[in-house]
C-alpha cells in the first residue's frame, strides 16, 4: 500500500469515528512549535522554541538565522511534545502544519519535516494558515466558541478584520495597506530604546503614562474605510523620537508608548466594532499577538460592553505562535476534507481564504 492510499484509509476510518489526535507543527517565524491537540479543543501538550536571544542584537528576525535554527530545534521539539503527552507517534492520527503565510526558509523547515512524518506513518497531512491558526486558539480557550463570528487578526506579519462564517469559511473585510500592527509596534519599540521584540515592553512603557502629549495620525483609506495602514504612524514615531535626539530636546517615553499605542487601537477597534454590524455579528474574537497587548484589549473590551456584543480574546500563552492552534483549525480542516499531498509547498504570502 502506498502512502496515498493508506492516507486515504486512514481519513476513512477518522471519518466515520469524527475523532483524531493531531501531531501539529509551527516554524513561520521565530518560535519553533509542537503539541498534539485531540478533536481541535483539547490540547495535549504544546512545546516552544523561542529564537528571540539569537534575533535580539539585530532589533529583528533574520530569515537565514531563523531557518538554520528551525532545522535544529523541530525534531527535538516535536520529540519533547509526543514525551509529555505520553505519546509515541504510532498515537497520532493526522499531522497538521502551517504552510503559509511566513519567512519562506522557515516556513519550509515544518512543511519538510510533516511531510516526512505523515508520510512514514501514512496518515493524512493537513495544510493550515497560520492566521486561521491564530483564530482557532480561541477554540482551545473557551470550549463554548463557534462560528460564525467576527475575527480582529493582529499580529506581526499580519492585520485583518475576518468574517468567520464557518470554521473553515472566511472572509476578508478588511487589512492593512502596509505594515501590520505588530511590525509597527517592534519599529515604535527600537527608537524608543526598547529591546525586541518590542510588544511587551511598549506595553509595560505605556501603562507608566496617561499619554496625551503627542498628537499621532490616524489613517483613513478613502473607498475602503474597513482597510488600515500603519507606515504613517511608524514614520511619525520615529521622527519624533530622532528629531528630539538631534536637538538634544527632552522624550517623554513613556507618553509616546501610550500615545502611539491608543492611535494603533483607533484604527482597530472602531473599524473591528463597524465591520460586525455590517455582517450582523454579535460576537467578536481577537487572535495574534498583538491582542496580549493590555490597551487595546482593555478598549476592545469596552467598546464590545457599548456595543453589546461578546467578545472572547485567548490567555496570552495562546496570542503568540505556538503548534496547538494549528493543531485546532487543523482538525476542522480535516473535517473539511481539507489534504495536503506529498508536493505540498510552503508559501511566504497567501491571503486566509485563498486556497493552494
Amino acid at each position: 500500500m502506498n502512502y496515498e492510499q493508506s492516507a486515504k484509509a486512514q481519513t476513512e476510518r477518522l471519518m466515520a469515528d469524527g475523532h483524531a489526535t493531531i501531531l501539529a507543527i509551527e516554524s513561520s517565524c521565530d518560535e519553533t512549535a509542537a503539541a498534539i491537540v485531540r478533536d481541535g479543543r483539547q490540547v495535549i501538550s504544546s512545546v516552544i522554541s523561542s529564537q528571540i536571544p539569537l534575533h535580539a542584537m539585530y532589533g529583528g528576525v533574520v530569515p537565514e538565522i531563523a531557518s538554520r535554527a528551525h532545522v535544529e530545534s523541530v525534531d527535538p521539539v516535536v520529540d519533547e511534545a509526543l514525551k509529555k503527552a505520553g505519546m509515541t507517534l504510532s498515537d497520532v492520527d493526522a499531522v497538521a502544519v502551517t504552510y503559509a503565510p511566513g519567512l519562506i526558509g522557515a516556513v519550509l523547515v515544518a512543511v519538510s519535516f510533516a511531510k516526512s512524518v505523515a508520510y512514514s506513518l501514512g496518515v493524512p497531512l493537513i495544510p493550515v494558515h497560520h492566521i486561521r491558526g491564530h483564530i482557532a486558539a480561541n477554540y482551545l480557550a473557551f470550549p463554548d466558541l463557534e462560528p460564525p463570528f467576527l475575527a480582529l487578526a493582529i499580529s506581526g506579519g499580519n492585520t485583518l478584520i475576518v468574517d468567520v462564517k464557518d470554521y473553515t469559511d472566511m472572509e476578508i473585510l478588511g487589512a492593512t495597506r502596509d505594515d501590520a500592527a505588530g511590525e509597527c509596534f517592534d519599529k515604535a519599540a527600537r527608537v524608543l530604546g526598547l529591546p525586541y521584540p518590542g510588544g511587551k515592553p511598549m506595553d509595560e512603557l505605556a501603562r507608566q503614562s496617561q499619554g496625551g502629549v503627542y498628537d499621532l495620525p490616524r489613517a483613513h483609506v478613502d473607498g475602503a474605510d474597513l482597510d488600515m495602514s500603519f507606515s504613517g504612524l511608524k514614520t511619525a514615531v520615529v521622527n519624533l523620537a530622532h528629531n528630539a535626539q538631534q536637538k538634544g530636546e527632552p522624550l517623554d517615553r513613556a507618553a509616546l508608548a501610550r500615545d502611539f499605542t491608543r492611535a494603533v487601537s483607533d484604527e482597530l477597534v472602531p473599524r473591528a466594532i463597524e465591520a460586525a454590524r455590517r455582517c450582523g455579528r454579535r460576537t467578536i474574537v481577537a487572535a495574534g499577538g498583538v491582542a496580549a497587548n493590555s490597551i487595546i484589549r482593555a478598549d476592545l473590551k469596552a467598546a464590545c460592553e457599548k456595543e453589546g456584543c461578546t467578545l472572547y480574546v485567548p490567555p496570552l500563552r495562546l496570542c503568540g505562535d505556538n503548534g496547538a492552534m494549528i493543531g485546532a483549525q487543523g482538525y476542522y480542516e480535516y473535517l473539511a476534507g481539507r489534504r495536503g499531498g506529498l508536493d505540498l509547498n510552503a508559501y511566504a504570502t497567501m491571503d486566509l481564504d485563498e486556497k493552494e
